[in-house]
């Protein structure tokens, strides 16, 4: 399961929600027919509960959303603080050149000499631009993910190469 982002609260008296998005494009999300929420992003498939998306639109830097079998206010509060996912098969395509952060954790990172520089264990957004958090062992390294440093990213090979010296 991708998890998208997070009911925030309850969207007026009619059911519905207040969206925080964890991505950049949660427009696309109005793709998508379905949704699944969960109290614990980590926990198991069988603990996320699919609901019908009924409307969605964007609200200042988030979204609201409507889903069906949440009649009114006291059924959003019942979920609100939830967990947004999908399956990555229910996701719309990324355009070229962009990347799910569910798609590029676990990764290796090697730098332009071939140098293994760790595992991407997740991504920060930072609001200029996202970073890529690298793990090898006890290290961890912070990686602007942009073009002047992520030369190439390779889902089938799972490795993104780097611009990035190991002793940085």
């Amino acid at each position: 399961m991708m998890v998208l982002g997070r009911i925030v609260a309850p969207f007026g008296v009619q059911g519905w929600l207040k969206i925080h998005p964890f991505g950049d494009d949660p427009a696309a999300w109005r793709k998508m027919t379905h949704w699944w929420l969960a109290e614990d992003p980590d926990g198991p498939e069988s603990a996320w509960v699919q609901y019908k998306l009924a409307s969605c639109r964007p609200h200042g830097k988030g979204l609201v959303a409507l889903l069906e079998g949440v009649p009114d206010r006291n059924a959003a509060e019942a979920i609100e603080g939830r967990y947004v996912g999908a399956p990555r098969d229910a996701m719309p395509a990324p355009e070229k050149d962009e990347y799910y952060w569910g798609d590029l954790v676990g990764l290796d990172v090697v730098n332009e000499t071939d140098e293994t520089l760790g595992r991407v264990s997740g991504l920060i957004s930072t609001g200029a631009h996202d970073v890529l958090q690298v793990e090898d062992g006890e290290t961890e390294r912070l990686i602007p993910f942009v073009a002047a440093y992520v030369l190439d990213v390779d889902l089938a090979a799972r490795r993104i190469r780097v611009a990035w010296q190991k002793d940085w």
